[in-house]
Parts: C-alpha cells; structure tokens; sequence
C-alpha cells in the first residue's frame, strides 16, 4: 500500500505534507508524491509550451516534498500527471494501491469550492479511497 499526497506547494500544501508523511512514516508506506498538470486549451504549439511549463513547475515543486520526506526516512515515488489534479491523484491511488490521499485546502468557504470545482471537493466524489483534507495553517 501507499499514501498518495497531492502536492502543488498551494498555502495547504505545507501542512498537508507533513501529515502525509507522518502517516506514511507511521505505516511505513511509501509516499506517492503526485502533481496534475493538465494545461488549459486546444492543442499546438501554444499547448506544449504551456503544458512544459505547468510540467516543470510541478517538478520544481515537488523537489521540496521529496527533501522534506528524505528528512524523515520515507521513501517517496514522484508523478507529475497530464491530467485535472483530482483524476491525477484517483489514478495514481489505483496504481499504488493507496490506503489514503491526503490533500490540502485552502479554506475557501463551501460554496466556492463547489461552485469552481476544489480538488478536495472533487476527491470527495471521485475517489474509493479515502481522503484527508488538510486545512491550512492559521
């Protein structure tokens, strides 16, 4: 099994991965460390370069997270999807057979989240594992 952690160094990004190495560490699990980076629009070359760039962004990123679990011992796989961040992490649970996927918010109200589509709120429904969302820190 593993813990997939969706990470895009978003304000709940930070918590979330130290709980999600916490809980990696404490069933000695690995952590799967995911980015999705669907780029928006058509396709051509205006796409590639935007998809590249979301690409290393995501990359670049989740450089932090991997130092972060080296720090604590756990062992880490990182995957940077061309797909929605929320059907990236249901993907990369199936294929590493996850216990959890941890992801973090950004304490936007409710009706937000729903009305512009929140990763958390979209793993709520998506998902056949269960989820932990992460509030920010205060």
């Amino acid at each position: 099994m593993s813990i997939v952690l969706g990470y895009d160094e978003s304000p709940g990004a930070a918590r979330a991965l130290r709980i999600a190495v916490e809980v990696a560490a404490a069933f000695e699990e690995t952590l799967v460390l995911v980015y999705g980076a669907a780029a928006p629009g058509p396709t051509g070359e205006e796409y590639r370069s935007h998809r590249d760039a979301i690409r290393q962004t995501g990359r670049t990123g989740l450089e932090h997270a991997v130092a972060e679990a080296d720090r604590a011992g756990v062992p880490t796989v990182v995957e940077v999807i061309d797909e929605k961040p929320a059907q990236a992490l249901v993907d990369a649970a199936t294929r590493h057979a996850a216990r959890v996927i941890v992801v973090g918010s950004w304490s936007e109200s409710p009706i937000r989240g729903a009305l512009l589509g929140s990763t958390p709120h979209k793993l709520l429904h998506m998902s056949t594992v269960p989820v932990l969302c992460v509030p920010p820190e205060e």
